[in-house]
């Protein structure tokens, strides 16, 4: 049987073609064990003949996915392209929540990703604790942006003539005693959120919640979403939630935007409604 062939056979379905599989097999037989492996040793890591290995890998020479000096061979740079493929399919949501995870296993706190809508932010993106809050909050929630951390970072985030457009159409109602009340005192709020790189909500949006957000920027340095982590007044001080949650909720919007810069390679961030 030909190394071309589309073959079905016992355990394969008709559409099956063999030779992707074992050209797959001779990509993963590189690894950071092994990066650089000579014909007989990706012909025994694969299971391949030798005159069927060496085939696929000058076919992947020829392609620029893998380089060789005629004796050994190695994955070039070209091979990141495969994986860019896979990030370019991805939403902001997909992106983001492994990272949400991740987050919220280390500091035990619920932790979300919104975008700005209008003059709303809507969550997109939300890996919760299991505590009961007063207010409920899922994927596809909507909050007045002025009132929640996220919505200030993005607010502050945006160009001078937008914010102006923005401050002179809010229709600012507090929604607690402690919450911002006028255009002005929000003003100097976002111009201290741009100042430094994050915000800080305590009992405006309610009495028992405690927010801190950062920004998520694009490839270009806009700020395209934010990242927060909430929590219960009782469980943490303002002061911790600066020095205990701040560090790794900065670590973790650092790590959303490395993946999105490679998912969207330029494009405009996608989210999932």
């Amino acid at each position: 049987m030909s190394d071309l062939e589309v073959v079905g056979g016992e355990g394969r379905p008709a559409h099956f073609v063999q030779s992707l599989e074992r050209g797959l097999s001779v990509v993963r037989a590189f690894s950071a064990d092994a990066p650089e492996l000579t014909l007989s040793d990706v012909a025994r890591r694969t299971g391949l003949t030798r005159a069927a290995a060496r085939r696929f890998l000058l076919t992947l020479v020829d392609l620029h996915y893998v380089r060789t000096d005629g004796r050994v061979f190695w994955l070039s740079p070209r091979i990141l392209e495969l994986g860019y493929a896979y990030l370019s399919s991805m939403s902001l949501t997909e992106v983001a929540e492994p990272h949400l995870e991740r987050l919220v296993a280390d500091v035990r706190e619920s932790s979300s990703v919104s975008v700005l809508e209008g003059d709303d932010v809507i969550y997109v993106a939300r890996v919760p604790v299991s505590r009961i809050m007063t207010v409920s909050i899922n994927v596809g929630t909507r909050f007045a942006a002025y009132a929640t951390s996220m919505g200030r970072v993005m607010l502050a985030g945006l160009d001078a003539g937008a914010l102006e457009d923005y401050l002179a159409r809010a229709d600012i109602a507090p929604r607690s005693r402690r919450a911002i009340d006028s255009p002005q005192r929000l003003r100097a709020e976002l111009d201290r959120v741009r100042a430094q790189g994050y915000a800080l909500v305590d009992g405006e949006l309610d009495e028992g919640l405690r927010s801190i957000a950062v920004p998520i920027h694009d490839r270009d340095g806009a700020v395209a979403a934010a990242v927060n982590l909430s929590t219960h007044a009782s469980r943490r001080t303002i002061d911790s939630m600066r020095k205990e949650l701040l560090p790794p909720l900065r670590d973790t919007a650092a790590r959303i935007e490395a993946d999105l810069h490679a998912a969207t390679g330029g494009r405009r961030t996608r989210r999932s409604s």
